[in-house]
Formats: C-alpha cells, structure tokens, sequence
C-alpha cells in the first residue's frame, strides 16, 4: 500500500468523532483542543479567556454540551464534556461551531480537528481529571493546580 492511499481521507476525519451506536448517551468525554500555532500564548490572555468561558457557558445553557470542566491552557485546552445525540448536535458539529464563533470573535487560529476519549469508567474519570487539574503544574506555570485562574466549572471560574 503506498502512503497516499494508506492516510485517512481528510474530508471524513468527522466521522472519526461520530460515537458508535452502542455508546449510551450520556457519556462522558476527554477533549484536548490544540491552537495551530503551539508554543504561543493565545487563550489565557485575561480578555480571550473570559470570553472563552462565556462562550462555554452560553452553549452549556443552550443545551449544545454539558462540561464538567474546560481547563485553558496558554496554546490548547483540556474538557471533560458530554454532548446531545440530536441530529446534526453531537460532538463534532458542536465543537467545531464552537471553534469557527470563537475564532471568529477572538481571532483565534485553532488546529484542525480535536483529541477525543470517551470515559470508560470511575477510574478513567479519576484519571483524566486529575491529569487535567496538574496540566499547569506540570508545564511549570504554577506551582499548585488552585493557583491556576483558567479554569471553568459549571458554577465557577477557577479553583477557589
């Protein structure tokens, strides 16, 4: 097989984000976002940060998604969401009208795609979240998890 026909076709890499059927519907997903430009801070500017965390919110009170967490990071961002079945309102098509509205409003050069992982259970849940919760301590931008403001919970912003 040569490596043109061996890589995915770049037009249905949204299938990719399509659960299967036998997936229950109120699961639970592990979201990595990635700007295109790593390295570069982006989404924890105080301004693009807040605005971020509205949009968040707004689409969690338009039933679009419900996180548990969305965890900003200076060039890509950590979620733990679950999303609608409803036709043409799953995961893919929400999270990428996410990107294009906050792209747009904030200027924002978002890589393509998205990391997803549906969570399998308790210690899955545990896992990921805490893996969430340290990703600032363990890029040295804080010494504690609760020092780090860039976080957004259904009721709260940050830790405290």
């Amino acid at each position: 097989m040569s490596l043109e026909t061996s890589r995915p076709d770049r037009e249905s890499r949204g299938d990719f984000h399509v659960p299967p059927v036998w997936v229950e519907q109120d699961s639970l997903f592990f979201i990595t976002i990635n700007c295109a430009n790593r390295g570069i801070t982006q989404l924890t500017k105080d301004t693009i940060a807040r605005e971020l965390f509205e949009s968040i919110s707004f689409y969690k009170n338009s039933n679009r998604w419900w996180p548990e967490i969305v965890l900003l990071m200076p060039d890509h961002l950590h979620a733990l969401i679950r999303f609608s079945w409803s036709p043409n309102h799953g995961m893919n098509q929400v999270i990428s009208a996410w990107k294009r509205y906050t792209a747009r409003k904030n200027s924002i050069n978002w890589q393509r795609d998205f990391f997803d992982h549906r969570i399998r259970g308790e210690q899955d849940h545990n896992d990921k979240w805490h893996y969430i919760q340290q990703n600032p301590v363990r890029k040295g931008l804080v010494e504690d998890f609760a020092d780090w403001p860039h976080v957004w919970r259904p009721h709260q912003i940050g830790w405290r």
